[in-house]
Order: C-alpha cells, then sequence, then structure tokens
C-alpha cells in the first residue's frame, strides 16, 4: 500500500459523483488536499474501531464493507462499487467505523480530510444534500436488507444476493456473467448463511439452470427466475 499526491482533474467533472457540485475554488481546495492510495486484493482499508481519515471515494476498485459477529463470522453489509463513498457516516457521526472495509480486488481510494469536507459541506448546500440523499438512500437500502436476510428463506437470500451484485457491478461483455468474482465465503457472508448452504444453493440453482459456475465466475442464465426466487423469498 502507498500514497501519493494525486491529480483529481476531470474527476470532479463526472456528473456520476456528487464532487460535481463543487465550485472551482472547492476543486482546487480538495485537490491540494486529498491523498490517493492504492490497495492490493483483500488488503484492509479501515477496521471496524479505527477512527474514520476522512471522506473517501472509490476511484478504481470494488470494496466490501462487513461487521464481524458472534463466533467471529462476518456479516457483509455493504458492495462499493467505482464512485463510491465510504467512511463518511461514520465520520459526520464523529464516531469510530463500525465496519471493516477490505478491497476485493486492485483499488485506489481518494481521501479527503475532514477539516476540509466540513468547510465544504458548511458552504455548499447542494453539496450537503446530496450527501444527505446518499446517507437516506443507504439508510433506506440497509432496512430492506435487514428484513430480507432474516425473513428470507435460503434460496431467497442468496438469489437476492446475485441480483444485487448484478445490480451493483453489472455483468462481463457476455451480458450474463458477474463482473465481480467473490469466494463461496464471501457470498455466504452476503447472504446470511453458512458457507456449505451457500455452495448447496449455488449448485441447486445451476442444476435448475438459472446460473452457471465456472469457478468463481457466476453466470446468470434466467434472470427472471432468478428474480422470481428472490420475490417469493
Amino acid at each position: 500500500m502507498f500514497s501519493s499526491n494525486f491529480d483529481l482533474e476531470g474527476q470532479f467533472e463526472d456528473n456520476k459523483t456528487i464532487f460535481y457540485l463543487l465550485t472551482p475554488e472547492e476543486k482546487a481546495e480538495v485537490e491540494k488536499h486529498q491523498t490517493l492510495t492504492y490497495y492490493k486484493k483483500n488488503e484492509y482499508i479501515f477496521k471496524e474501531g479505527d477512527k474514520p481519515a476522512g471522506m473517501q471515494y472509490l476511484k478504481e476498485g470494488k470494496i466490501k464493507i462487513f461487521k464481524e459477529g458472534v463466533g467471529g463470522r462476518e456479516q457483509i453489509i455493504r458492495m462499493v462499487k467505482q464512485n463510491g463513498l465510504i467512511g463518511y457516516r461514520s465520520l459526520l457521526a464523529d464516531e469510530m467505523h463500525n465496519g471493516t472495509a477490505v478491497a476485493i480486488e486492485e483499488s485506489a481510494i481518494i481521501t479527503i480530510p475532514p477539516d476540509i469536507l466540513y468547510n465544504v459541506l458548511l458552504r455548499n448546500h447542494d453539496f450537503s444534500l446530496a450527501l444527505m440523499k446518499d446517507l437516506a438512500r443507504e439508510l433506506g437500502f440497509s432496512n430492506q436488507r435487514t428484513v430480507s436476510l432474516t425473513q428470507k428463506h435460503i434460496r431467497g437470500r442468496l438469489a437476492e444476493s446475485l441480483l444485487l451484485l448484478r445490480n451493483q457491478y453489472g455483468f462481463e461483455n457476455d451480458g450474463m456473467t458477474l463482473k465481480v468474482y467473490l469466494s463461496r465465503e464471501d457470498i455466504a457472508n452476503l447472504s446470511n448463511m453458512t458457507t456449505s448452504n451457500a455452495i448447496r444453493t449455488l449448485s441447486t440453482f445451476a442444476g435448475e439452470k438459472v446460473i452457471a459456475i465456472d469457478g468463481r465466475k457466476i453466470k446468470i442464465l434466467d434472470l427472471q427466475q432468478l428474480q422470481r426466487i428472490s420475490k417469493l423469498g
């Protein structure tokens, strides 16, 4: 892992990120103080209990955020894609991180120091509102996932997780293969089940021709049926 100054020129012009709402002066201020850090696959970005270093923006890569439960079992609570924000909820709440973030592939993360973020939030109402909306969407998603992971049966939970990965990361060029490659343990931790149950259910889906499996690659063959399984729970 290493950190260096990085020129964000062009990044702030991307209207897919809330940084698009910054004024030219604010962009210059953030560019001056931000840092870029590269992480290898399986490297920790932060751990539960760490003090937030600032608001972090995933420039490239994919990240999982999980909490450790009873017996050390992990529960994945968020999957973050390119242009996603991490670390800011704990920062704004003035709390330590309540989860652990790990790169699931080589990733590059931009960190904006707390004082710079606070200055922008106080001055730029559009930026503040956009961040509030992002937090609100996350809360809504978290509430929905809590119900799904506690009330759906194993098949419904796994189907929903595969659909979540599809919605978050999309497909490879073939239009069927999920553009993220997770271990069976990660799929289980995302679906609130044991690894053995995840393996068995994936095999069942494959036998039903809903998906095809090639190592860590998962191809969705019947999207409508997967959606139906998820809905039925």
